[in-house]
């Protein structure tokens, strides 16, 4: 191939190449003319779709609306009320849109119809655009604004025939309007397409906003989470999945998606009560100063850089604790009433006083409190309690020496976290030594540690300490917990009150260390309606008595 040379492409062409860099499908112009309603301070947005959007995309709103004299710069490439015209202005943006781009990108890519009309105006003012054209003339509304994007990428062939099935664009759109309403939950919201109403929302809390979009059983299983520049919920340790597709974070008001940073700070608070491999639904609305945060790193601004991300994360990591800590998490026996009706909760975190009634399949322990009848699994419950023996003892003394060290063969991805963690496991008592050619050298134990009773106990410890999990002494006590806590036909009567005795003296009682619950409570209400009893015994008590902490809240 011979070298071609360079020219400068015509304006005409340029401009079909570039049309849609902001607005590449349906779902940008959605995104695009909700931020600008909510930057105009609207407090009702309804959004209307047909044809997946490529035939119209409709966004009313009652915020401030465009000046008379200004709304025919509206569509012009770069003209923004949202940023001042100095440099600096970039690097403090206090809004979701910015760069002036969004209608100028929507009059290049389809047929852009805006009408507004600020609340002191007489009249409202009309503007059509196409391309380049723009027209503007006098027209009569309420007060806020109105754009309509018809006929999109009608004249980019190109780009039409690629463009997503109307019902995957819609999926879409309805998960993007259902964020926008998880964020910004004291609005009205109503999103219609092709004529039939997705989703409607009333101004209201956090909890209403995940009623609207996933429904009122995942709503009376989030708790209110608040601290220093984070709010929102996060759901009990019952209601998890699989994927992360229900961690939803905002910063400074824009949805964004979650650095993985954040995500495994929601994780880390909840400590054991989360298995492995699961994840919560939460809604984290965070705050920083506007010059800590660029959102200018994203062409559709999904991703926005954090001047402090470890700060962040870790503040993010203490209001989740302090949320679940504040809540009593005894998860609910399997309904026996409907399960579309949902169990209140006592309205204490503490976990109360048991008496032991009976030991079942020599594991379980059937005991009586608060009113309600709790299955405690004994082997979780001792596990817990020996897990926070360990933690309160590990470094209380010097470190046991071996009678001789131990030399044990390390992969070279844990010859590589020894040399990271090293110092770190000396701390707490482990003395662990390069030796080359593959091998480590043993020579110190916690004191703790050292006289369990523990099949391979040296190399346990080494194997979790250094592990790939973010936290070896937390995986080390963990391990080492499971391996003497009482299993199944080791239980009676004596052991049984002695692991409740322990397990009430947790700081942490509800689950093992590896996320597995250690209790389960059944309200007598619950047997009374499904024995068929009425009058004195179907009394809420309890389990089953309202609950103090606020409506909604969840014991279950």
């Amino acid at each position: 191939m011979t070298s071609p040379d360079i020219h400068v492409l015509p304006a005409h062409v340029a401009r079909l190449i570039a049309a849609g860099e902001v607005v590449s499908r349906p779902l940008d112009v959605v995104r695009e003319l909700v931020d600008n309603a909510l930057d105009a301070g609207a407090t009702r947005l309804e959004v209307e779709v047909d044809g997946g959007g490529l035939r119209l995309v409709r966004v009313r709103d009652n915020g401030g609306g465009i000046p008379a004299g200004s709304v025919g710069l509206a569509p012009l490439r770069h003209a923004t009320s949202k940023l001042s015209p100095q440099a600096r202005s970039v690097e403090g943006v206090t809004t979701l849109g910015f760069r002036g781009e969004a209608l100028w990108a929507a009059a290049q890519a389809g047929e852009l119809h805006v009408v507004s009309r600020p609340a002191a105006q007489v009249g409202a003012c009309e503007v059509l655009a196409q391309g380049e054209d723009v027209q503007v003339a006098r027209a009569s509304a309420p007060a806020g604004t109105t754009v309509t994007v018809r006929n999109l990428f009608a004249r980019l062939p190109g780009r039409l025939r690629t463009q997503a099935p109307a019902a995957s664009e819609m999926r879409e759109v309805t998960a993007l309007l259902g964020r926008y309403v998880l964020h910004h939950p004291g609005l009205h919201w109503r999103l219609t397409v092709d004529g039939e109403v997705r989703l409607t929302h009333a101004p209201s809390d956090h909890r209403g906003a995940v009623a609207s979009v996933y429904g009122p059983l995942s709503a009376n299983r989030v708790l209110a989470v608040s601290g220093e520049g984070v709010r929102g919920v996060v759901s009990r340790p019952e209601l998890t999945r699989a994927r992360r597709d229900r961690m939803h974070v905002s910063v400074n008001g824009r949805p964004v998606l979650a650095p993985p940073e954040l995500e495994r700070a929601v994780i880390e608070g909840f400590g054991e009560l989360l298995p492995a491999g699961v994840a919560p639904l939460c809604v984290l609305d965070v705050t920083v100063a506007p010059e800590d945060h660029n959102p200018n790193v994203h062409p559709a601004k999904q991703v926005v850089a954090l001047a402090d991300l470890p700060g962040v994360a870790a503040r993010v990591r203490a209001a989740v604790a302090a949320a679940l800590s504040a809540h009593p998490l005894a998860r609910a026996l399997p309904e026996l009433r409907p399960a579309s009706e949902p169990a209140p909760a006592p309205g204490h975190a503490a976990f109360p006083a048991l008496t032991l009634l009976g030991v079942y399949q020599e594991l379980y322990l059937l005991a009586q409190g608060e009113g309600d009848l709790w299955v405690v699994d004994a082997h979780a419950a001792h596990e817990r309690a020996l897990f926070e023996h360990l933690t309160r003892t590990l470094g209380a003394g010097p470190p046991a020496e071996l009678p001789e060290p131990e030399l044990l063969h390390l992969t070279p991805e844990q010859l590589a976290r020894l040399h990271e963690r090293g110092p770190e496991l000396q701390g707490w008592g482990l003395t662990l030594e390069d030796f080359g050619a593959g091998l480590a050298r043993l020579r110190t134990l916690p004191a703790a540690l050292a006289p369990l009773n523990v099949p391979r106990l040296h190399e346990q410890i080494v194997e979790c300490a250094l592990g790939d999990g973010p936290d070896p002494r937390r995986d080390v006590l963990a391990r080492l917990a499971c391996a003497p806590a009482l299993k199944a036909g080791m239980l009676d009567l004596g052991r049984g009150q002695a692991v409740l005795d322990a397990l009430s003296a947790c700081e942490h009682p509800w689950a093992c260390p590896h996320g597995r619950p250690t209790v389960l409570r059944l309200g007598e209400r619950d047997l009374a309606h499904a024995f068929g009893r009425r009058g004195a015994r179907d009394v809420p008590r309890g389990r089953d008595a309202a609950p103090t902490g606020g409506p909604g809240v969840s014991g279950s």
